[in-house]
């Protein structure tokens, strides 16, 4: 089993730019992924997702990426449009306001978008350094997801365990509890009628309630149940969701038991059962 919480962080330098790549994960019902990038390569995004969907199947996951650019490839180019349209409309402004002089370069200048710059940025070539920056991250995020899973599966294993050794104990009461029934009945009919009813009569009833209270197929349910829950938790996979849905099968066993029985012995052994179960789903929200 995996958790879905865990933490990666890297950076990377080389001479044109700098990157610092930080990934948290949390749980959660399904893969929730907020990214957080640099605007300059907000055109990434498709593929960013598409590589860290392909390695988290569950959880939050929050990805922030920072980028500085220590060397930048600009061209500028002059607006011939603005400098002329610009120049005209200083000229009429010193006309109006009988100003004689030369317009200068600094005026011009200082007026917005006479020269435009244009950053050029090569996104696959980048790309490429991210992706392995990425991978890297990941490989953390997930080794520390796989540890904390690990301590996970030994605190819900050793849960099953006692669960399956309530079962075994509930199996042990259960011939007790049918003889308790069979005694019970048969006080209530000599009670009743006196010692007057046939005794065939007796035993068919007593056999239909003994049918009616019987658990030994529930038991064989919660062992099936239990058995399975150990061969789904070995797999190499993500298993969380089938494994919250066992829990619910084994709860409506355990239920079922708890409706049926008449024993004192029995009725404990199921509300520690059930805080046994409620332990285990409590921890599957943390399991992809």
């Amino acid at each position: 089993m995996i958790s879905m919480t865990g933490y990666g962080y890297k950076e990377f330098q080389n001479e044109k730019v700098r990157f610092s790549l930080e990934m948290k994960s949390y749980n959660n019902r399904y893969l929730d992924l907020i990214l957080n990038l640099p605007g300059p390569l907000s055109p990434l995004e498709g593929q960013i997702r598409a590589l860290v969907s392909g390695r988290l199947s569950r959880g939050r996951v929050e990805v922030y990426l920072r980028m500085k650019e220590l060397e930048e490839d600009l061209s500028l180019a002059v607006d011939k449009t603005a400098v002329m349209a610009y120049a005209e409309t200083l000229r009429e402004v010193q006309a109006l306001a009988g100003i004689d002089g030369d317009i200068t370069l600094e005026q011009l200048l200082g007026m917005e978008g006479i020269i435009k710059t244009d950053k050029k940025r090569d996104l696959e070539g980048l790309y490429e350094l991210i992706e392995s920056l990425f991978q890297d991250v990941l490989a953390q995020l997930i080794e520390a997801r796989q540890t904390e899973g690990a301590e996970t599966t030994k605190d819900i294993m050793g849960q099953i365990d006692f669960m399956e050794d309530c079962v075994n104990q509930i199996t042990a009461f259960a011939p007790r509890m049918q003889e308790q029934i069979t005694t019970n009945l048969k006080e209530k009919f000599d009670e009743i009628v006196q010692g007057k009813a046939d005794e065939s009569r007796i035993l068919a009833e007593i056999a239909i309630q003994l049918v009616r209270f019987d658990i030994n197929e529930e038991l064989q349910r919660l062992n099936t149940h239990l058995e399975g829950f150990r061969n789904i938790a070995a797999l190499d996979e993500p298993v969380g969701k089938k494994l919250d849905f066992l829990c619910q099968e084994i709860n409506r066993e355990v239920n079922t038991i708890g409706s049926k029985n008449t024993l004192v012995e029995i009725g404990r052994i199921v509300v520690d059962m059930k805080d046994s179960l409620e332990k285990v789903r409590e921890q599957l929200k943390n399991v992809e």
